[in-house]
Parts: structure tokens; sequence; C-alpha cells
């Protein structure tokens, strides 16, 4: 099944564009009530769905991975309203997409193998969701706002009742500027007796929610925010210590994740090397030794792929800094960043002979 599915796509993804509008096309034409999920406007949204879709159903064949993370993403569709006869229209929107753009690869057992894969994963977002007795999200009011650059903001919610997340996992978030835009976040630090949620917001080229927060929110704004996701984590318990790799906001996770730790005056020895461009870049890192001069048990190693004046940095890439010391044994890799420095990362680190079942990402938190 697996292999048949890979084929199949391996044909089509050359003209994905094609296949996503013709995607979209099929299902607002036989499901019109699903387009009232989507925004107004499509441009971003666009491959989003099938992007995830396909990814998802190409990882059938790895089900640690995959289970846990549709479980979470059934219960986050909630917030859409997503009922059975949805994933129906959803899934042969899918299948007939990719068939019209597979040409002769598309055989009677291709179709066997894709209907199966999204039957596979159908099953388990929707017992998920149906599963769940908690809210499909929970309101929050911006209540601070710091506007560290031109395109980077510090945002402070409120929620109306506790956000049950766990430190280093992600939220889905709405916001009125940009309504049915709906974006991961990761809050910056761990759960808080209030609830306060602290989020790191950088404008990004067509970053259609991102550029509305750091630009046009405002004090007062309340935000939708749907249930936590991922599975970035630290295991005090495990014996080994932790290497965290963060690359620009992506060390909001890892923010969180320390936070937890430093209620506890011993922990696993944590690494973590936090990384940008240039300097301005990394924002947080005067917190991050602040935090560190008073919790040994954390070592901040800052790297940039240009030359500043800060002491101890390392240069280059991320990828860079992190194999010059080899493979990491007996540690829990943490990675968090764009999607281009994750893969990077990850691909080097496997290559310098760290096993991947120490290395921990989320590989959804951009879309």
């Amino acid at each position: 099944m697996v292999r048949l599915v890979r084929e199949s796509w391996a044909v089509a993804e050359p003209r994905a564009d094609k296949v996503s509008e013709l995607f979209y096309a099929t299902l607002f034409s036989i499901a019109p009530v699903t387009r009232e999920m989507f925004p107004v406007n499509m441009e971003v949204q666009r491959s989003r769905l099938l992007r995830a879709l396909v990814h998802i159903v190409q990882m059938v064949d790895r089900p640690d991975d995959l289970l846990p993370f549709l479980r979470q993403l059934g219960r986050d569709h909630r917030k859409f309203g997503v009922v059975t006869q949805h994933y129906e229209s959803v899934g042969m929107a899918l299948l007939s997409s990719v068939k019209a753009y597979a040409g002769p690869a598309w055989t009677d057992d291709v179709e066997r193998a894709w209907a199966e894969a999204y039957t596979i994963m159908a099953r388990a977002m929707l017992e998920a969701s149906n599963s769940e007795d908690g809210p499909a999200w929970w309101n929050g009011t911006v209540v601070e706002r710091h506007r560290l650059t031109r395109d980077l903001a510090v945002i402070r919610v409120q929620p109306d009742y506790l956000v049950p997340y766990h430190p280093g996992q992600y939220v889905s978030v709405e916001v009125p500027q940009r309504p049915r835009m709906w974006r991961y976040l990761t809050p910056a630090t761990a759960p808080r007796e209030d609830g306060l949620l602290e989020f790191h917001v950088r404008s990004v080229e067509g970053g259609w929610v991102s550029r509305a927060i750091v630009a046009h929110g405002e004090l007062g704004d309340v935000w939708r925010i749907g249930p936590p996701m991922g599975r970035l984590a630290a295991d005090r318990e495990s014996g080994r210590n932790i290497l965290m790799i963060a690359g620009g906001t992506g060390v909001a996770p890892m923010r969180s994740i320390i936070d937890h730790l430093s209620q506890w005056g011993e922990n696993p020895r944590v690494t973590l090397f936090y990384g940008a461009r240039v300097q301005p870049d990394l924002y947080d890192l005067e917190n991050l030794q602040a935090i560190a001069a008073s919790n040994p048990w954390l070592h901040v190693v800052p790297v940039l792929e240009t030359e500043s004046t800060l002491p101890n940095v390392e240069y280059g890439t991320l990828a860079d800094a992190v194999t010059r010391y080899g493979a990491w044994p007996d540690h829990d890799v943490l990675v968090s960043g764009s999607p281009g420095m994750v893969r990077s990362t990850v691909s080097r680190m496997l290559v310098a002979g760290t096993s991947l079942d120490r290395i921990i990402y989320d590989p959804f938190t951009v879309d």
C-alpha cells in the first residue's frame, strides 16, 4: 500500500498546484458547505490541506508517529465543525484530484491503496474527535503587546479558561484580523496558575496571519485558541541529557520546556543551540542566559551565520554548529524552527550518527 501511494504521488507531484486547484474545486462542488470552513482568500490556503493530507497518507507505515498526531489533529478539527460526511467528501476529492494527474500510474490497485491509507487516517481522526468532551476552542484576550522589532512581537493572551497544554506543545489560533485563517503558535512559557499565554510572533513574507498580528493586532483583541498539539517534551526520568536546537522563534517551545524544568533544582544536562542569521534575531538570548546563570544544568550556545561581537558564539548554520560536536550519544534531541531548518538539521544529525528515535520535532508547526 505504502509503495503504491508513494510511487503514484511521485508522478502527480510535479503538478501539485494543479492537483490542489482541482482538489478544492471538487470538494466545494460535492460538499458546498465546506467552503464556509475556509477563508475568503484561498491564496495561502490553496495547497495547505492537500499537502498535509498527502504527507499523512505517506506516513501510514509509521503508526507510532502518525496515530498520535492524527488523534490530536482530529480533536483540533472540531473547531471547524467537521463531521463524518466532511471526511467522506475530502477523501473523494483527494483521490479524484490525484488520479487526474497521476495518469497511467493510477490503477485499480493504486486507487485501493490510497483509499485504504485515507481510511486509516480518517478513522483515527474521527475516533479522537468523537471521544473528546472538552471545548473545540478557548477564547483569550490580548492583554500585552511588545513589538521588539519591525517584524517581531511578543503577545500575551489571557484565556477565559485554562488551556491544558504541556510545555513544548503548540496550539492553533484565529485572530479577528484574519477570520478562518487558523495558524499554529507555541506558548513560550510553561503553564501558569493564572493561565496567561505568551507567544513570540515573527511577521514573515506571505504570512497573512503573522503580519496581521505583528502590524495590526491590538490590546483587547479576542483570539480563538485550538486544542494543544505536538510531541516536543523533555523526559527528566530517562537518564539521558537533552540537546535543544532552536532557530528564530522556534526557541518558544524550548523556552516553555526550560521554564518548566526550572522549578526543579536538579535536571538532566540541557544544551541549547539557539541560532539565527544575524545577531538581532537572537532576540531572547539575554533572557536565556539569565536563566542559565541561575540554573547550572542549562548551557546556552548562540549560533550565527554572520560575524558579530557576541562572545562564545558558534558560526554557521545550526546544522553546522551542532554536528561539529559529533552525534550527541545518550541525548534526547529536540529540534524546532522553520521547516527548512528542521529538515537540514535532522538530516545532518542522521549523517553524523544520531539515532532517529532520539530526535523529536513537530513537522506541522508552520501549516
